[in-house]
């Protein structure tokens, strides 16, 4: 035999009471648009290392810091020490050949109100630092909405 238990009187004992509703959670502020460097930035709120700063009235500010670095490419290294064996004094003179890199880094800083964070970007080409530019020239327009 089955018991069944007690219910009061003018309750449904199969009706299903709804959850009461979730509030939406302020965190929760989107998929990622745009990152530069290690900043991840949503449409409400820039991610960075050190916590999150609002995107609404942040002030973004893009450095350049370039330098050309001289050095011996590599062929001309292995030409010298196959040379070497050859003809030794000319080939001394593979050791002469310079080669120009470019190679810098690039500053992002982002700014609201006290907090602020500094990003430093590695880069090696001019057309990274024209995609990084462009890329903050958009967050600004978001933050400016």
């Amino acid at each position: 035999m089955t018991s069944t238990p007690d219910f009061p009187p003018g309750q449904d004992p199969w009706s299903v009471r709804p959850a009461p509703p979730v509030p939406a959670s302020p965190a929760a502020p989107g998929p990622v648009v745009v990152q530069i460097g290690d900043l991840a930035v949503t449409s409400t709120v820039v991610h960075t290392p050190a916590g999150d700063i609002p995107l609404a009235g942040s002030t973004w500010q893009v450095n350049d810091y370039w330098h050309h670095e001289q050095k011996i490419p590599t062929w001309a290294v292995v030409a010298a020490i196959v040379g070497f064996c050859v003809l030794t004094v000319f080939s001394l003179l593979f050791l002469l050949v310079k080669q120009t890199v470019p190679r810098g880094t690039v500053q992002v800083t982002v700014t609201n109100g006290p907090r602020q964070y500094v990003c430093r970007i590695p880069v090696t080409q001019q057309d990274q630092v024209s995609f990084i530019h462009q890329q903050v020239n958009y967050v600004r327009s978001l933050a400016a909405l």
